[in-house]
């Protein structure tokens, strides 16, 4: 007869099995932290952060003439919940630099004579462009448009407020007029997937090292901390841009994304980004203790760059703390850079202030990483 199982040792050895794994994730605090991290900041980004019907989105008027009406429609534009009149340009250049540069989502127009012409019975038209790069923070606001500006006229009895408004809203949706989502997402791609390969690839870099116990070998050589980061990430620099040059000739082909602007400027402004990332990846890897630290820790900042960065949801319609972080993102100023420059035309100096921060992340991204791996070499 076969002897009776043990189920009281077979309990006592799980349990010391659970036991032994309880400790050893205390003593691993980096995994210890992200299980807790990773879903509060989920349930804080999507709870405040994330909003898919954005309000109070940044417009500039053009008024060719101070009169009652054009006054109305100011105020009226001041007052709703979808836009934020936050620039009035003095010019058409001025205000077509504000829309190319992304400092504005809509320009509204109020030509000369529209108020005499409203008084006349005549038909004045309203001159709306709205920067239709990302068709979802638009839509909604020019859909409320026309009743925003006749609620206006209204109440300065320029309508009549049970009559049809005898004015005219001619919409111009400027860099993707029939609304494709593939301008929006193709462009964006460029950056995530870049955002993702470099900092997996360089957080790997030191730990991998360590783990195979090769460091040790480096550092007996002749050779600066420097100089080891350095030729440990110019390879990498190479391969992002091989995969922009794929992920944007593949945009170009299938989905026939334009190429309105400069290619050189793409060029730098990719160099630049690419090499942010992967600074801030070879930081990772100089924090983490292991490889699986280190992809953890790549996860936990690319959460945030997804979100916030106006790849998946716009931008504008975040509250001013959420973009305040957003801001010291790579991600953000190389989406507007990417977006302009590839449907908008957008030159330099419609980009130097995107590409001015993008320059001093970069520089502190690998300063901090400089500054880590000597004190880890230490």
């Amino acid at each position: 007869m076969s002897a009776p199982p043990d189920i009281a040792g077979f309990f006592r050895r799980v349990a010391a099995m659970v036991r032994k794994e309880f400790i050893q994730l205390r003593r691993d605090r980096v995994t210890f932290a992200t299980m807790i991290a990773i879903p509060l900041l989920q349930l804080i980004l999507f709870g405040y952060a994330i909003n898919t019907t954005p309000r109070h989105l940044p417009t500039a008027v053009l008024v060719h003439e101070n009169t009652a009406a054009s006054r109305a429609i100011l105020a009226a534009l001041k007052n709703t919940a979808f836009f934020s009149l936050t620039h009035e340009p003095a010019d058409d250049a001025e205000a077509e630099h504000l829309i190319r540069g992304g400092d504005v989502l809509f320009l509204v127009e109020i030509p000369a004579g529209f108020e005499r012409a409203l008084r006349r019975g005549e038909t004045p038209q309203l001159l709306v462009a709205a920067d239709a790069t990302d068709p979802v923070a638009s839509g909604n606001a020019l859909g409320a448009l026309s009743g925003v500006v006749s609620s206006a006229l209204a109440r300065e009895r320029f309508v009549d407020a049970a009559g049809t408004a005898p004015f005219e809203i001619v919409q111009h949706r400027r860099y993707n007029p029939a609304g494709t989502s593939q301008l929006n997402i193709v462009p964006g791609l460029l950056g995530t997937i870049l955002t993702m390969t470099m900092l997996i690839f360089t957080a790997l870099s030191v730990t991998r090292e360590t783990e195979r116990g090769t460091m040790e070998s480096l550092l007996s050589m002749p050779i600066h901390p420097v100089e080891i980061m350095l030729g440990k990430i110019i390879p990498y620099v190479l391969v992002g841009v091989m995969q922009g040059v794929l992920i944007l000739g593949a945009g170009m082909i299938l989905f026939s994304v334009p190429l309105e602007g400069s290619l050189l400027l793409l060029s730098a402004g990719t160099l630049l980004f690419i090499t942010a990332n992967l600074a801030t990846g070879y930081t990772f890897s100089t924090l983490a203790q292991n490889q699986l630290q280190a992809v953890q820790m790549t996860f936990m900042y690319f959460l945030p760059n997804i979100l916030l960065s106006g790849f998946m949801f716009p931008f504008a319609g975040m509250p001013v703390w959420a973009q305040w972080i957003s801001e010291c993102l790579p991600l953000t100023h190389y989406l507007r850079m990417v977006r302009g420059i590839l449907l908008k035309n957008a030159g330099f100096a419609d980009l130097q202030s995107d590409i001015a921060i993008l320059a001093v992340l970069m520089l502190v991204s690998m300063g901090i990483a400089v500054a880590r791996f000597r004190q880890t070499l230490d």
